[in-house]
């Protein structure tokens, strides 16, 4: 296997697994509501309907991700969409280890670097229209 067919399949599984992962969140909200979030942002002294914006940040961008359909889009919409879930919900854990001695945000962290390096890379060839 060449070097690009190799770069190609590695940006599909990144786009396919990140994409996936974030879905589920974003299902999640849509089945449970997006209540716990409007309240969390009304107390930091945001708009309620900034909540909404979740629901482009995880479900119309992993959606984008997947099919590899404005995937930088997407993934920059990932990006953005975590770092402010951290900004709000994690902010206090960013100098703190979990019980197995790993980063209590490396999840967090982990979706924003392959949000990031989709964004810089591309989708790669198997995508939709290879932006």
């Amino acid at each position: 296997m060449n070097a690009e067919k190799s770069r190609d399949l590695a940006l599909l599984l990144l786009r396919l697994s990140l994409g996936a992962l974030i879905l589920l969140h974003g299902i999640a909200k849509l089945r449970g509501g997006l209540d716990g979030i409007v309240g969390m942002l009304q107390a930091h002294g945001l708009p309620g309907f900034f909540g909404y914006g979740v629901l482009v940040g995880e479900v119309l961008a992993p959606l984008l991700l997947i099919l590899g359909w404005h995937a930088r889009l997407g993934a920059a919409l990932i990006a953005a969409n975590m770092l402010v879930a951290i900004g709000l919900v994690h902010l206090g854990q960013l100098a703190q280890l979990n019980e197995q001695g790993g980063w209590a945000i490396e999840l967090q962290a982990m979706f924003v670097a392959a949000a990031v390096a989709i964004a810089l890379a591309g989708p790669g060839r198997y995508s939709l229209n290879g932006k």
